[in-house]
């Protein structure tokens, strides 16, 4: 009875864990050439993922002992560290800048993302604020809510990031949905989203010159259209089977970031099809059980802590395989457990933790009832 109420965190851990380890193969093959080249250790990113990976199993295992009750009751905390976070960015001396964006903050040699983090404090908070009451039955909390959330995708935009804004901004607008917001209200948030979108591109040329490059890359083969040109390249030379683990060409210098935000083009080139097919399907599992367990959850801050968990990996996973894959314009974001990123691994596999403490104590509140 006991081991059929915790198959959902056992399969979510083993996804989990899976996705990780594969992770650290792939960050190797990726990075082992350009490694060696730039630091002398072909082994240097692959050092840093083990490392990432052991940190974050040590957070899955902690926040799988921390009873979600606590999240509930400083669900305002969670919000202020993730606003405090971002604007730390902006700290001369704290920050870090790299290829013209400052998303890092530091000491010495150690560096998080403070954005990573953001966006689960957000879910927290949002959980919380939302289970609290049929609060988004009137508009006023809409608004706040809104505002709130608006707040971190402006400090978000400002690094600049728009990748994570977009992973943001649709994870709040899919709590929203599912906390009950009404479809009319939904559907009068459409067209002043989209506006600000065209917007946000318009002001930034960096972001139209992006745009032009994802309709035809061939207009700037070696400018704004190299990157996703080179992708392609990949995953074309991939074929149904790939040409085999650790024999990539275009991670020798060709493919930019192909150990973080473009991994899965390493993928598609050395395991073909058939390879990028078994991720998705373990992405899948991992997706569908976590929010399982959060329909089986027995109240609606647990409920709405798992369907924010599980909309921030889908929604990323496929702007990232939709990105390297020219389904949408180019735009750095890594892939959840997969890609290069110590902060990532971390949090994503914390939250893991947060999910898996929930369906424990789930199992644990029905076990009870069933025995009385």
């Amino acid at each position: 009875m006991k081991l059929r109420q915790r198959k959902n965190s056992v399969i979510i851990i083993v996804c989990t864990l899976g996705l990780a380890i594969f992770g650290c193969l792939m960050v190797y093959s990726a990075s082992k050439y350009s490694a060696s080249v730039n630091y002398g250790d072909q082994f240097f990113y692959l050092k840093k993922q083990i490392i990432g990976v052991v940190i974050g199993a040590i957070g899955l295992i902690v926040c799988s002992f921390i009873n979600n009750k606590f999240y509930k009751k400083f669900y305002w905390i969670f919000y202020i560290v993730g606003l405090i976070a971002l604007i730390l960015v902006f700290v001369p001396g704290l920050s870090r800048t790299s290829y013209g964006a400052t998303r890092w903050i530091g000491i010495g040699s150690f560096t998080i993302q403070p954005s990573e983090i953001a966006k689960f404090c957000l879910v927290f908070f949002l959980a919380g604020y939302l289970a609290d009451g049929d609060k988004l039955s009137k508009f006023k909390h809409i608004l706040i809510t809104l505002s709130l959330g608006g707040i971190y995708c402006v400090l978000i935009m400002l690094e600049p990031n728009m990748s994570i804004t977009m992973c943001v901004a649709f994870t709040l607008i899919f709590m929203l949905f599912i906390g009950g917001m009404r479809l009319k209200v939904f559907g009068a948030m459409i067209v002043p989203a989209i506006a600000l979108v065209v917007v946000l591109i318009l002001v930034e040329p960096y972001r139209l010159s992006r745009i032009v490059a994802f309709i035809n890359p061939w207009s700037n083969p070696l400018d704004e259209g190299y990157q996703l040109i080179q992708s392609l390249y990949a995953i074309g030379s991939g074929g149904l089977w790939g040409v085999g683990l650790f024999n990539s060409r275009q991670a020798e210098l060709f493919l930019p970031f192909s150990e973080s935000d473009f991994i899965f083009s390493i993928i598609a080139e050395e395991l073909g099809f058939i390879g990028c097919l078994a991720v998705c399907i373990v992405f899948l599992v991992l997706i569908v059980y976590i929010f399982k367990v959060g329909m089986r959850a027995n109240n609606k801050f647990s409920a709405f802590l798992c369907f924010g968990i599980g909309a921030i990996i889908s929604i990323q996973v496929i702007l990232n395989i939709a990105v390297v894959t020219g389904s949408i314009p180019p735009t750095g974001l890594p892939l959840p457990f997969i890609s290069a990123g110590s902060t990532s691994l971390f949090v994503f596999m914390s939250a893991i933790g947060v999910v898996v403490n929930v369906d424990k104590q789930t199992a644990k509140e029905k076990l009870s009832s069933f025995n009385l």
